[in-house]
């Protein structure tokens, strides 16, 4: 199996929200693209459309329409739509999809110190792939959660700008994703 952190070759990765941003993500110089819409009819589409033009691609099960979290949903997806792996803020859902050969990301919102606490236990629980964190906006939490695990960090939302981009890959984030398709031409490796 891959390993994220050799995955990564833009550290910009390309959140794609709407369906009209697809296209922006396709010409984009993210080689990753984690896929935050869709539905069962439409999500396979997209998928194979990112898979064609060379994007690894993350579905965020939390976000597809018509989508439960799980057991039976995590063996859909890696049967049938067969992504590079998922994303979810479902620690039940990590250890299932890893079984099921997809690479993982868990998604942590760290809204206070507790927050933090229980996002690293969770990981250290269920051992992802790597950690996605929101907000991004955060270098100082995202030092302290790269010395309390050795989980690759990825800093997601709220970010709108390139000097927040290269704050959060300062402070020690393999990689940064961004739901504004101008970011994601930036030249980050």
């Amino acid at each position: 199996m891959d390993n994220i952190v050799d995955l990564v070759q833009s550290q910009i990765i390309a959140s794609v929200k709407k369906e009209e941003h697809l296209e922006k993500a396709i010409h984009s110089n993210a080689n990753i693209v984690f896929l935050l819409t869709g539905d069962l009819m439409s999500t396979k589409t997209y998928l194979d459309t990112l898979k064609a033009h060379g994007k690894d691609t993350f579905i965020h099960v939390d976000f597809i329409d018509g989508l439960a979290n799980t057991r039976s949903a995590i063996d859909f997806i890696a049967d049938n739509w067969k992504p590079k792996g998922i994303i979810t803020t479902k620690s039940h859902l990590i250890k299932h999809a890893k079984e099921k050969g997809l690479m993982t990301i868990q998604r942590v919102f760290l809204i206070d110190g507790n927050a933090l606490n229980k996002g690293i236990e969770l990981s250290q629980a269920t051992k992802p792939d790597a950690i996605e964190v929101l907000p991004g906006l955060m270098p100082n939490i995202i030092d302290r959660l790269t010395k309390r695990t050795n989980l690759p960090i990825i800093a997601g939302g709220l970010i709108s700008t390139q000097k927040e981009i290269e704050d959060g890959l300062k402070a020690g984030a393999l990689a940064i994703s961004a739901g504004n398709p101008k970011l994601w031409i930036l030249d980050l490796q």
